[in-house]
């Protein structure tokens, strides 16, 4: 059995069928006091002032319904109910960060992912139940989660291990393992970064990680009530993202021309400039995932300005996890799984994850340059 397994680290479009935790452990309160809406204005256009920062896009600011339209019937309870937001303009990279990126700010830094570190047990079984028993050594060395096929039909979904991998190698040099490398890949969004490292690097940048709120609100692109950035048709899916065309995970037939991931602006963009707000790689937001926030926020009847998500994680089938909200789906969600190329589609992933089909964009907000 991996560390993959044994740790839960991720759970790649995980199934809201989950099961109830133990009485003793229960949800906290996502949040004492909501933070209500009540300034009449909002930040809508760029102000004259800020220059839009290269590779960067204004979002206009505005009212959004956060979470699932009503014609959604792919989305899952975490998604529900849809809650009233409204978000000041903001400034968001027009593609996943680059493998080109990325590379440079290693090389200016020295930074040292969390794939390549040696693997902290202490620290590890903090997320997992008590008594969990510590993994082989062997096991214990640093590497990142890989896909893998299966090589025949998988009657059980829910059971992530049967495609993923834990593999010791692995990093954001060598995303599909330690015989891979990404050579000739500069314009491929970067992958096996955690949480952690998206930070460090959003440090360096002067940028931070867009808030759902944000993320939401740009990947509609002022397309309001739509199932998919585009519309409500999916058959045109193939031309507007890199998703899982066939059998998951058997067999892709590559309807969309790719396989893994695809170079960045391979597919068109939303009406705001942005590429790859549907599928290719998951995106890491700032906000903690907790499966009830939307129930809890939408019970008190605010409208939240600028929200920045549950103050608490709490994912009910695994109540030690610490995860963040991605964002966007990758080249692994189909039709017949989970989706999650759909734009109030969301999973959480563990803070210190490194998987080969997630990576992040940066945002920056007017008060942020203005530092």
């Amino acid at each position: 059995m991996t560390l993959f397994i044994i740790t839960f680290f991720i759970q790649n479009c995980k199934s809201d069928k989950k099961r109830t935790p133990d009485k003793e452990v229960t949800q906290k309160n996502t949040d004492a006091v909501i933070p209500k809406f009540t300034e009449k204005d909002v930040l809508v256009n760029k102000p004259d002032s800020i220059e839009t920062p290269r590779g960067m896009v204004w979002i206009p600011g505005g009212k959004l319904k956060q979470g699932a339209v009503d014609q959604d019937k792919m989305a899952m309870e975490h998604e529900k109910p849809a809650i009233d937001v409204v978000v000041d303009g903001f400034f968001m990279d027009i593609t996943e960060v680059t493998n080109a990126q990325f590379e440079e700010f290693i090389k200016e830094t020295g930074y040292v992912t969390t794939a390549e570190r040696a693997i902290d047990w202490e620290e590890l079984k903090k997320q997992v139940p008590e008594g969990t028993e510590k993994p082989h050594d062997s096991v214990l060395q640093p590497g990142a989660l890989t896909f893998k096929k299966a090589k025949s039909s998988v009657p059980n979904l829910y059971d992530f291990s049967q495609w993923w991998d834990w593999t010791i190698g692995a990093d954001w040099r060598h995303p599909n393992g330690p015989n891979s490398n990404i050579d000739g890949m500069d314009n491929y969004p970067v992958v096996q970064v955690s949480y952690e490292d998206a930070l460090a690097y959003c440090e360096w940048a002067g940028r931070r990680l867009p808030t759902e709120a944000e993320w939401e609100l740009a990947a509609r692109g002022g397309n309001e009530g739509t199932t998919f950035f585009w519309g409500d048709d999916s058959a045109k899916l193939p031309k507007m993202a890199n998703t899982w065309e066939g059998e998951f995970p058997v067999t892709n037939t590559k309807e969309d021309g790719y396989e893994r991931r695809a170079p960045v602006k391979s597919y068109p963009p939303n009406e705001y400039g942005l590429y790859d707000m549907a599928g290719n790689v998951w995106e890491w937001t700032s906000d903690w995932y907790n499966a009830n926030y939307y129930k809890d926020v939408k019970a008190t009847g605010a409208v939240l300005k600028n929200p920045t998500g549950a103050v608490e994680p709490f994912t009910p089938n695994n109540p030690y996890a610490q995860e963040k909200i991605i964002k966007g789906g990758s080249f692994l969600c189909s039709a017949s799984y989970c989706a999650s190329y759909r734009v109030s589609a969301k999973m959480g992933s563990s803070i210190d994850s490194s998987l080969e089909h997630t990576g992040f964009r940066t945002v920056a907000t007017v008060e942020l340059l203005n530092k």
